[in-house]
C-alpha cells in the first residue's frame, strides 16, 4: 500500500476532462508520469531535511512546459490557459514544494517579464528561463509588509543612468539562488512602485535562507538585504510604473494558486480512498464503514466544485473576463476546501497520516502555506468584497 499511496487514479466525478483539448491531455499527463515517476518517490527525503531537489531541475526543463502562456516567440509553450493550470496542479499533487518553486520562476518572475518588461528584456531573459538555464525570483513581500504590501517600504533612486535601491524583502522564493530577481521598489521621486531585473551577483545583494518552516520545506524562501544596490536604467521593467502593475502580475499568478490547491486535495483525497479501501480495522476494511464513506464523499464534493471553478475560471481567462475578484475568489475557495480535504485525509489515516512517508500529513503542512500565500484568506475575502459592494476595506476611512 505504501508504494502505491501516491500514485493518482483521475479523479474526475463530473468528467471534465470533456473540456481538455487533446494537447492540454497530453500535458496534463506528461507531468503526471514525470511527478509518479520521479517525484513523488524522492521528495519525503527532501522535505525532511530542508533541502531543495536541484538535480530535478534538468528533468524539469525537459517537460518544456515553462513559461506557461507566454508566447512561442520567447523559446515557450504558448499552452492554454487551461493546460498552464493543470500542469500547476500535477506539480502539487506530486509536491508542494517543487510546485512553489515552479510557480514563482515561471509564474511570477516570467510573467512580470512578459508583462511588463521592454521588448529587450524578454528577448533576453525568456527563452533561457523557458529552459530553465536561468532561474527567476519575485521580491515583493517585506519584514513588514505582507498582506498591506502595497504599503513596501523599499526604495528606488534615480541615479545617473541607473537606480540604487535599498530596503529589506521577507519570504521570497528561490531568493538564494535565482539567477534574475524581479524587486519591486518605491521611486523616491514620484512615490509610485516600479520593478527592477536584479542580476545574480549585483553587489549589495544579500539573501539568507529561511530556516524552520513547517510546511513547503524544500522550497527556499529567503530573507533579502538590498544595501545600495545598483541597477542599470534597462533593467527596470518598462511597463511597471505603479502597484497596479504588480497587481496584474498577482492576479494571473493567483489563477495558478487556485489549481496548485486542486492539487494538494486530489493527492489527499486519492490517498484516503486507497488507503480506506486496503486498511482494514476490526478486520473489516475501513472503506465498508459508514463513517468513512460519508467523509470521502464529502472530500469528493468539495474536491469536485474545486475542479469546477479552476476549470471555470480557465475559460474565464480564454475570454479575458478574469477580474481581480474573480481570481480571489477562486483562491479563496479552493483554499478552504484544500486544507479541509487534507486534513480529514490526514484523520481517515490515523496515526500513519503523520509520516511524510504517506503523503497525506506532507500535503497538510503544504496546504497551510497555499493558504497563506499570494494573499491569506482575508485578504482574498476583502477583494472580493470590494468587487461585492464597490467599497474597498483594507484600511476605512470612517
Amino acid at each position: 500500500m505504501l508504494a502505491d499511496i501516491g500514485k493518482g487514479f483521475g479523479t474526475d466525478y463530473y468528467m471534465v476532462e470533456e473540456w481538455m483539448s487533446d494537447e492540454d491531455r497530453e500535458i496534463r499527463d506528461r507531468v503526471r508520469a514525470f511527478c509518479d515517476r520521479e517525484v513523488i518517490p524522492v521528495m519525503g527525503e527532501y522535505w525532511n531535511k530542508e533541502e531543495f531537489p536541484f538535480e530535478l531541475i534538468p528533468k524539469l526543463a525537459e517537460l518544456g512546459v515553462a513559461g506557461h502562456v507566454i508566447p512561442r516567440e520567447y523559446g515557450c509553450p504558448e499552452m492554454s490557459n487551461l493546460a498552464s493550470g493543470l500542469v500547476m496542479m500535477e506539480l502539487s499533487r506530486g509536491d508542494g514544494s517543487l510546485s512553489t518553486f515552479f510557480g514563482v520562476h515561471s509564474g511570477l518572475a516570467m510573467t512580470s517579464i512578459a508583462l511588463l518588461g521592454s521588448e529587450e528584456q524578454r528577448q533576453k531573459w525568456l527563452p533561457a528561463m523557458a529552459r530553465m538555464e536561468k532561474i527567476g525570483a519575485f521580491a515583493l513581500t517585506e519584514p513588514n509588509h505582507g498582506s498591506d504590501v502595497v504599503m513596501l517600504e523599499t526604495a528606488a533612486e534615480r541615479d545617473g543612468d541607473g537606480w540604487v535601491l535599498n530596503g529589506r524583502k521577507r519570504w521570497i522564493g528561490n531568493g538564494t539562488f535565482a539567477d534574475v530577481v524581479v524587486v519591486w521598489a518605491r521611486d523616491e521621486d514620484d512615490g509610485e512602485v516600479k520593478g527592477f531585473l536584479v542580476e545574480k551577483g549585483t553587489g549589495g545583494f544579500t539573501a539568507e535562507k529561511i530556516r524552520g518552516k513547517i510546511g513547503n520545506r524544500s522550497s527556499w524562501q529567503a530573507d533579502i538585504t538590498l544595501e545600495n544596490v545598483r541597477v542599470p536604467e534597462e533593467n527596470r521593467l518598462e511597463n511597471a510604473n505603479s502597484f497596479a502593475d504588480t497587481s496584474t502580475v498577482l492576479t494571473n499568478t493567483r489563477y495558478g494558486v487556485a489549481w496548485q490547491a486542486l492539487g494538494h486535495a486530489l493527492a489527499c483525497y486519492e490517498a484516503a480512498v486507497r488507503y480506506a479501501k486496503e486498511r482494514e480495522i476490526f478486520g473489516i476494511p475501513q472503506a465498508n464503514f459508514q463513517l468513512i464513506q460519508y467523509r470521502l464523499a464529502g472530500m469528493l464534493a468539495d474536491l469536485t466544485q474545486m475542479q469546477l471553478v479552476c476549470f471555470r475560471l480557465a475559460q474565464l481567462m480564454d475570454r479575458g473576463e478574469m477580474t481581480h475578484g474573480k481570481a480571489s475568489l477562486a483562491k479563496l475557495i479552493t483554499a478552504r476546501q484544500g486544507k479541509r480535504i487534507c486534513a480529514e485525509a490526514r484523520d481517515i489515516l490515523g496515526g500513519n497520516g503523520v509520516l511524510v512517508d504517506y503523503l497525506v500529513g506532507k500535503h497538510l503542512a503544504d496546504m497551510e502555506i497555499i493558504y497563506t500565500y499570494e494573499g491569506t484568506d482575508t485578504v482574498q475575502s476583502l477583494i472580493v468584497g470590494r468587487s461585492i459592494t464597490g467599497e474597498q476595506a483594507f484600511f476605512p476611512t470612517v
